[in-house]
């Protein structure tokens, strides 16, 4: 039964995420919420790992999400109901574009899109931050590496890195203090 709910709730982001791969993420707490599969540090983990390792984030989050739920099955799984309802849509929708590309209602139902994917993105990230608020180093990171990364939009894995290394630092320092 696990293998049904795994291909339903990634077909399911599959179908309704759009904006990108971190547009997965408001699903994915979703479902740690509702199925406790995984737990938010676990979803923070898994985002950090599909942002640096090659590949689109989302899809990288279902596959460790899958393996994570029900091993090497539900990690192939959860890719492949991710990714079908894309395939589908990006046939049908490369179709009806042309023909409907300037439509007022389609430019309006597209324009609508950006906010709620911003909307539900800082409702999640903001959700992810609410063990850490009580960690000022962390506090700290975020707010530097928030002001690096609206400032100088650098490619993210740069931002990755620094804050690995500050990781490594930290606790490195900790062990000789």
């Amino acid at each position: 039964m696990i293998f049904l709910h795994l291909c339903l709730e990634f077909f399911k982001i599959g179908l309704f995420s759009f904006g990108g791969g971190y547009a997965t993420i408001p699903f994915l707490y979703h479902i740690s919420q509702v199925y406790n599969w995984y737990s938010l540090e676990e979803l923070t983990q898994m985002v950090a790992v599909a942002s640096i390792t090659p590949g689109p984030v989302g899809i990288n989050v279902a596959t460790y999400a899958g393996l994570k739920t029900a091993g090497v099955l539900g990690s192939a799984l959860a890719t492949t109901s991710e990714m079908l309802p894309s395939l589908f849509l990006v046939i049908i929708v490369s179709k009806l574009l042309r023909k409907f590309s300037d439509n007022f209602y389609v430019k309006s139902i597209i324009a609508t899109l950006k906010p709620i994917s911003c909307a539900l993105l800082t409702s999640v990230a903001l959700g992810l931050l609410k063990p850490e608020i009580k960690d000022l180093k962390a506090m700290v990171l975020l707010g530097v590496l928030l002001i690096m990364s609206w400032n100088s939009k650098k490619d993210p894995i740069i931002y990755i890195i620094i804050s690995a290394l500050v990781g490594l630092f930290l606790v490195a320092f900790s062990h000789f203090s």
